[in-house]
């Protein structure tokens, strides 16, 4: 099974300036009941971001960062990141459980095509076993 076959495509995913406020990346969170949104890239040859729960409780509320002064680009994690649509989920579970990281972004030839989630991995798994 490939990346593309589990992932959930471009068009359901949030995404955000990089230039927004850490407010406005909560507000969008809050509203499509997401933990995560993607940041824009700034050029054709730049790199997409995400900012995370984790990043905003780590910018805001460890680091006592302002939520209306930070913008969205300066606790991303840029790049973010990434896997071919074409890759076995299997590798992609191996580098998500080998780094820590709970999602990664399907690209190809640097566009965005989705995310895939270890929610979306272990649900092919429960999958199997019934």
């Amino acid at each position: 099974m490939l990346t593309k076959d589990i992932m959930t495509p471009v068009e359901k995913l949030v995404k955000i300036s990089p230039m927004a406020s850490v407010r406005e990346a909560l507000q969008l969170m809050k509203e499509h009941k997401v933990r995560s949104v993607i940041v824009e890239k700034t050029s054709p040859h730049g790199a997409y971001g995400l900012v995370t729960f984790k990043n905003i409780l780590q910018s805001i509320v460890a680091e006592d960062g302002d939520i209306d002064l930070l913008n969205v680009y300066d606790i991303a994690a840029t790049p973010a990141f990434s896997v071919s649509s074409q890759l076995d989920v299997k590798y992609a579970a191996r580098m998500m459980v080998q780094h820590s990281i709970k999602r990664m972004l399907v690209t190809d030839n640097n566009e965005l095509l989705g995310i895939i989630t270890m929610t979306d991995i272990i649900g092919i798994l429960m999958n199997s076993v019934e």
